[in-house]
């Protein structure tokens, strides 16, 4: 689904199509995230800093990406 159609889904009376763009968008925020994650980490930042930059804890962050980063 390309950013035009997630835009149009998010507003549709369709729920099947509304679904849709919500599990694009969810998508596309992970991939968003684990990139910016994988970042942060390359410039030294500490877990604890990635979590408080994303509102969790310093464990969760860690969890979810300590084995994407180096």
């Amino acid at each position: 689904m390309d950013l035009e159609a997630v835009g149009a889904g998010i507003s549709s009376d369709d729920p099947a199509v509304g679904l849709r763009a919500s599990l694009a968008l969810h998508r596309l925020a992970e991939r968003v995230e684990a990139n910016q994650v994988a970042a942060a980490r390359q410039k030294g930042w500490s877990w604890q800093k990635i979590g408080d930059a994303l509102g969790v804890t310093r464990q969760s962050v860690h969890a979810k990406y300590m084995k994407e980063t180096p």
